[in-house]
Formats: C-alpha cells, structure tokens, sequence
C-alpha cells in the first residue's frame, strides 16, 4: 500500500502507517483493518465510505482511540499514541478529539448545556466561570444556544444532534470524529446538520466522517474508500482524481 500522496505537505494532524486491527475468536484471527495508511492535514474535512461491513467504523474507533491498533504506527499529533493503554489513551481522546455519534449520545438527564459541559468536568484546567463561558460560545457556534436549559427529549433530532455538535467542539479538538451524523434524520435536518460541519471546517476546524452515503462523502474535501478491510482507493472529491488504489 503507499501512503497517501495527497497529505504529504502541511501540518498533519493524524498519520496511519500500515495499520490493522484483529479480532480473534474461536483461534481464527480476522482483520477487521488490514494495512491501512493514510494522512489527513489540519483543516481538512475527509471522509471514510464504503458498504456496511469493510471496515471503516471499526477505523473510527482507532482514530478516535476508543480501541487500540493491533499492528502498525499511528502518529496523533507528532506523537505516538500506537501502544497506550486504555487510560492513557483517555487522556489523550479527551483532551484531542470531539465526537459526533449517529445515536447522539447526550445523557437524557442532563440540559443541553450540562451534556456540553461533561467533557471539560474531567479536565482540571478550567474553572466553573471558564466552563460557563466556553459551553455558551460553542452553543452559540451552532445556534442551539437557545435550548441551553432543555433535555434531549425537548429537542428535535436535529436539535439533539447541533448539541451532540457542541460537546464535539467543546476544548478546542485537534480532530472532529463523526460517525454518520445524519443517519437518524429526516432529509431537512440531515442537510442542516451537513451545512453546520462545512461552515465549521469553513472555520478552521479538522474533519473525518463516516458514512455509507456517496452524497454525504461528496461534502468532504476527499473521500477515502474502504473495502474488506483495506483501502481501495482515496479521492479528490473536488476535482474526481483518484490518488491511491490499494492492491
């Protein structure tokens, strides 16, 4: 596999360097990621696609270190996060990645505003006016301000997902992980919610999305095609160039 020839220049934020992930049962390993390497910029918004099955959950996960590579190096940052253990690579998510889930995710007893706030509760850094301050800036970020005070069973899909949105950006993240982040809307809110990651990317922030959908993997700068566990090709979705093709 080469590597990907796209994200050779500029600050790179993640860098995957043969990566693979096994899972074994019944003494019969299988590779859920098989040999992956890629690059993604800062400020860029890149997509992971493909049919349910090949892999690219499964990738999400190990971006967002909520799992461990089997094999490979992966650079976050300038540092190497491939062997940390399950704490330290704690430390590490909460302080470098935001994460937008297709379920949304926001605890059903908690405001819009505490469900924002619960990622900088772990952190010791800031006090309770700083925590104040940077929640209501990031409600506003995506316009969902307004329902600070209300609990996810007074929002709309779409509403739940623009907080789901603002604990994601909350601490300032290296990246935004979004896996399918419109799979649970209608059309409306769906195209709301894309419109809100393109102005955010618009702003400077670093992108990677899952979906199974070729026209949401289009919004993306590029879109990184996954197979089997493999990736088969990434693309330049803005000017349709295919730049790597796995074997």
């Amino acid at each position: 596999m080469k590597s990907d020839n796209l994200a050779q220049s500029g600050d790179i934020v993640i860098s995957f360097d043969k990566i693979s992930k096994v899972f074994s049962a019944d003494e019969i390993d299988t590779y859920a990621v098989k040999d992956v390497s890629f690059n993604i910029r800062r400020g860029e918004f890149v997509a992971i696609a493909g049919p349910s099955g090949c892999g690219k959950s499964t990738l999400l996960s190990l971006l967002g270190l909520l799992d461990s590579v089997t094999s490979g190096k992966y650079m976050l940052n300038n540092q190497d996060v491939s062997s940390l253990n399950t704490s330290q690579r704690a430390l590490v998510r909460n302080k470098t990645t935001g994460f937008i889930f297709q379920s949304f995710n926001l605890l059903s007893e908690l405001t819009s505003f505490e469900n924002v706030e619960l990622p900088l509760t772990y952190r010791n850094e800031f006090s309770k006016a700083q925590r104040r301050e940077m929640v209501m800036e990031v409600l506003e970020k995506v316009d969902i301000s307004a329902r600070a005070g209300h609990y996810p069973s007074q929002l709309s899909g779409g509403q739940q997902q623009r907080v789901a949105v603002a604990r994601a950006l909350i601490g300032e993240p290296s990246i935004i992980l979004a896996d399918e982040p419109t799979g649970n809307l209608d059309s409306t809110n769906a195209e709301s919610v894309m419109d809100l990651l393109l102005k955010l990317h618009g702003q400077g922030s670093t992108i990677c999305m899952v979906t199974h959908d070729p026209r949401s993997a289009l919004v993306a700068e590029r879109t990184i095609h996954m197979k089997d566990g493999i990736l088969d090709c990434s693309i330049d979705n803005k000017s349709q160039v295919e730049l790597v093709r796995g074997s």
